[in-house]
């Protein structure tokens, strides 16, 4: 018994061995569809990966316009106005640290990371802002400019206005303009 195991193995192994293939590697064919299909892929997925960081930077910015609305409201209803609001208590871990002008998007990013730059100003007078002695402080504008061209600069005020166009020149602290201007 034991050794019709042994040449039932053998055949086995014969007949294994005789039937391998001499193939190694890929085609040319076959390297050329593969590649043909990665770059379909990548045609595809690369415009949409880069609306899809274009939209959540916009969020994001989006976001702390509205953290800084919030807080502005919640400055009047202790002070009355506006005037002297300072964003830097939200975003400062500085005792005194010197006057807020702008916030940039995301938080804490420098140089070509900065995605937005958010500024808030007087509604009354757009050129002043809300921590300048002159500022009226009974209204507020916040805007986020970006230098991509293919975002959208952002608007908001405290009359309720929440706009957006493409380009800076397209918004100002009072409105936007343009063909594709339109609310957030």
């Amino acid at each position: 018994m034991l050794q019709l195991k042994l040449n039932n193995k053998k055949k086995f192994l014969a007949l294994s061995q005789s039937q391998k293939f001499d193939q190694r590697g890929f085609t040319l064919i076959e390297m050329m569809i593969v590649v043909i299909l990665i770059a379909i892929i990548a045609a595809i997925a690369f415009p949409s990966y880069k609306e899809y960081v274009r939209k959540a930077s916009e969020s994001a910015a989006q976001q702390e316009m509205q953290k800084i609305a919030e807080q502005l409201e919640r400055f009047r209803s202790k002070n009355f106005t506006y005037r002297k609001f300072d964003p830097n208590y939200i975003y400062s871990n500085n005792a005194n640290p010197p006057a807020l002008t702008e916030v940039v998007v995301p938080i804490g990013a420098t140089g070509t990371k900065i995605q937005y730059k958010i500024t808030i100003r007087d509604l009354n007078d757009t050129s002043k802002l809300l921590t300048d002695t002159n500022a009226k402080g009974r209204g507020w504008s916040i805007r986020a400019e970006t230098d991509d061209n293919q975002k959208n600069t952002l608007l908001m005020t405290s009359e309720g206005l929440r706009c957006q166009a493409k380009g800076k020149g397209n918004v100002t602290y009072t409105a936007c303009t343009g063909s594709d201007a339109g609310v957030w």
